[in-house]
């Protein structure tokens, strides 16, 4: 069940939290990974060597994912290094909590170049170069739902994610799937940031379970759609947050 031996997978914003997990699991599962990043290159070249310390194949690629020059060079690399692409996981985000009223232009420009424009830049590579059969999984939010005040930037982006998945997946053709996760709250770094006690308290108590998910409660259904076991899943934004919405 889930084998994912010689699949070639890229991971965006893979260098922390649960882009970390994701690789780390896609690996063990005998994938070869690509370790997308921006800037924090030292993270993710450490996440290869662990890779590759337990005889995993990885490498780690930099780019810029809302520019369009990056993510071709993100694809050609991963090409030229492991001869295809099968599967592209949009995981590259970051999170600003502020008043809709409070946000400026800048701050506009930010949220939506990585998470909508960085999405439509890598499925318009995908396009031409996933291989058939393949599959694409967007990183959407629960937030999306939730109508928490200070995501109003955040959850809307995710939300045209989310619409752009379930068109694509329409569009794409040759039997590759696309579909879109939405993690609720995630104990990581970009999550905690900012966030009072009170607040997380408070989202532990809407779940099922009174916690708050973790990198592997994410990883672990992203390895079932990264599989061929999930094929006939497509178009679907499948929720993992522990009942919170």
């Amino acid at each position: 069940m889930y084998k994912l031996k010689g699949k070639v997978v890229i991971v965006t914003g893979a260098s922390r939290g649960i882009g970390e997990a994701i690789v780390l699991l896609l690996a063990a599962h005998e994938a070869k990974v690509v370790v997308n990043y921006s800037s924090s290159e030292k993270e993710a070249e450490s996440i290869v060597s662990e890779i590759k310390s337990n005889n995993g194949s990885a490498i780690a690629v930099k780019a810029d994912v809302s520019q369009k020059a990056d993510v071709e060079k993100l694809f050609n690399e991963t090409i030229g290094c492991f001869g295809k692409v099968d599967v592209l996981i949009n995981n590259a985000g970051v999170m600003d909590m502020k008043l809709l009223s409070e946000t400026t232009e800048g701050d506009f420009n930010k949220v939506f170049d990585i998470h909508v424009k960085g999405v439509y830049n890598t499925m318009k590579e995908a396009y031409l170069k996933l291989s058939d059969g393949g599959s694409i999984i967007n990183v959407s939010s629960s937030t999306v739902k939730m109508m928490l005040p200070k995501y109003a930037l955040y959850s809307s982006s995710k939300a045209a994610v989310e619409q752009m998945t379930r068109v694509f997946s329409k569009e794409i053709g040759r039997n590759v799937s696309v579909n879109a996760i939405a993690p609720g709250p995630v104990d990581t770094e970009l999550f905690n940031k900012d966030k009072s006690e009170d607040f997380i308290n408070k989202l532990k108590s809407m779940s099922a379970f009174n916690r708050i998910g973790e990198p592997g409660d994410i990883a672990n259904v992203v390895l079932f759609l990264a599989s061929d076991d999930s094929k006939w899943i497509s178009g679907q934004i499948i929720p993992i947050n522990g009942a919170i919405v």
